[in-house]
């Protein structure tokens, strides 16, 4: 069993492998992670190239009403191949380990930033969207959008 602060790192491990799929931190973060779980190993290290490729298609392929439930599936996941990692370790690999892991955090997560996968609108800040003189205002429309006289009122409503 792995202390509390080495479950929370694999943790953020797990949501840094799903928050950064089908973006553009995605190419960097996915060979860092699997140079960490290769441990120098190339033949691990392409197995674990295919396994994030095929998480990342998994959450691609998810259908949208069935999107979130893919994540945290996914996240829970990781989480868990990073805390069987860790324990399989002596306590100094593990130490070694662990701070390597928050380094590639580190390095290949946005501090404080948003991601968004495709067709979705991440906002690490503010955002202002407005619709004027009859318009329509989005961040993400999927689908499309119509602007049209609205019907009139039926008389007997009122």
């Amino acid at each position: 069993m792995l202390e509390q602060a080495l479950t929370a790192l694999a943790a953020a491990g797990g949501t840094a492998v799903v928050q950064a799929a089908g973006t553009d931190a995605w190419t960097e973060l996915r060979q860092a992670v699997a140079r960490w779980f290769g441990r120098g190993d190339r033949q691990r290290e392409r197995v674990e190239l295919e396994r994030l490729d095929q998480s990342a298609g998994e959450l691609e392929m998810a259908e949208a009403a069935m999107v979130e439930r893919e994540r945290i599936r996914q996240e829970a996941a990781w989480q868990t191949r990073i805390e069987a990692m860790l324990e399989n370790l002596d306590d100094t690999e593990r130490a070694q380990a662990a701070e390597e892991l928050r380094t590639l955090l580190a390095q290949h997560t946005p501090q404080g930033g948003a991601l968004a996968g495709q067709g979705g609108l991440a906002v690490g800040g503010n955002v202002d969207i407005r619709a004027e003189q009859g318009s329509i205002a989005a961040g993400v429309i999927h689908g499309g959008a119509h602007i049209g006289r609205p019907p009139a009122p039926d008389p007997t409503q009122g």
